[in-house]
């Protein structure tokens, strides 16, 4: 009984030590959880619920439970008979050109922004900043005003159309504003930063060593690009897509002003529902979906990635 009465005593130690430990850390994460649940788990909530209830009719939500937004996402309702429902691929043709612009945009990003990123992680250390500084300086202005300056550069009188003019390669401007090409443009302006500063911070941490050694092999600069510095910067190229095809997916300002209004994306759509058709549940049904298509990307995402290192290991 004696040997046994210090085990117990110590065991009982060790339980009120975990306790105290674990009363600690949820104290210091309360501040950063009560964050995260008030401004980001509460309105997802509150979606969720506004998405499926019936819509008021100037506005806002009746308290009756119905799932006709989800409905009304991929059929329409006979004018003269409701319960006849009848295919309509709209908003899928929505979704889907906010799909391809988004890609179209990361892609075009990857492309230029790789280069780029790749320059400035070459240059001497004391210029690195000074290229830096040129990447994040459009973040200093406003996207609306960015946007509006993309406007008067590609519509018909606009700078680009002036310069070929100027040049003889066209007779008349080539119209370019209001169109899906403007809209994905606007989307590459916008968003090409994200992609250039994590291939830049992938890049710089690179031992061009490894590069040297593969030079010393005989290898081509095509097998170098491919073989040494993609698979070390695949970390950043990663990251820039997520932080372009993301955003991209559900941007507002940029199709709006370069599509017209008439080339709607999802963000114009939700707007659309939540302002001028006063339709909540809808706008909040379309926000989930957007959300459920956000998760899909990233979980195929996180199952390549895990594949790939399955495969290297």
């Amino acid at each position: 009984m004696s040997a046994a009465a210090p085990a117990t005593d110590l065991a009982a130690v060790k339980a009120e030590l975990d306790r105290r430990i674990a009363f600690r850390r949820v104290f210091l994460l309360s501040p950063a959880l009560f964050v995260v649940v008030l401004f980001g788990v509460c309105p997802l909530f509150i979606i969720l619920i506004y998405s499926f209830l019936d819509a008021g009719a100037y506005g806002g939500v009746n308290w009756v439970y119905s799932s006709e937004a989800y409905v009304q996402f991929l059929f329409e309702r006979d004018l003269f008979d409701p319960s006849i429902l009848a295919f309509n691929p709209d908003y899928l043709g929505i979704f889907g050109r906010s799909v391809l612009l988004s890609l179209f945009a990361t892609v075009a990003s990857l492309l230029i922004g790789f280069p780029a990123a790749y320059f400035m992680a070459t240059r001497p250390r004391n210029t690195r900043n000074f290229w830096l500084l040129l990447i994040t300086l459009p973040f200093w202005t406003n996207l609306l005003v960015r946007t509006f300056a993309m406007m008067l550069i590609i519509r018909d009188e606009g700078f680009f159309n002036l310069a070929l003019q100027w040049l003889g390669l066209i007779d008349k401007p080539i119209i370019i504003i209001y169109t899906d090409f403007a809209v994905g443009l606007g989307l590459l302006y916008s968003f090409l930063p994200f992609m250039v500063l994590p291939l830049y911070a992938s890049l710089e941490k690179i031992d061009f060593r490894l590069v040297e050694a593969g030079f010393d092999l005989y290898a081509t600069r095509g097998q170098v690009l491919r073989r040494i510095i993609i698979p070390l910067a695949m970390p950043g190229i990663i990251a820039g897509c997520i932080l372009v095809f993301i955003p991209g997916l559900g941007a507002y300002v940029t199709p709006t002003m370069l599509g017209g209004g008439r080339n709607l994306m999802i963000g114009n759509l939700i707007a659309l529902q939540f302002g001028g058709s006063r339709n909540w549940p809808f706008g909040s049904a379309l926000a989930l979906i957007l959300m459920a298509v956000v998760l899909v990307f990233l979980m195929i995402y996180v199952r390549v990635s895990s594949e790939r290192s399955e495969h290297r290991g």
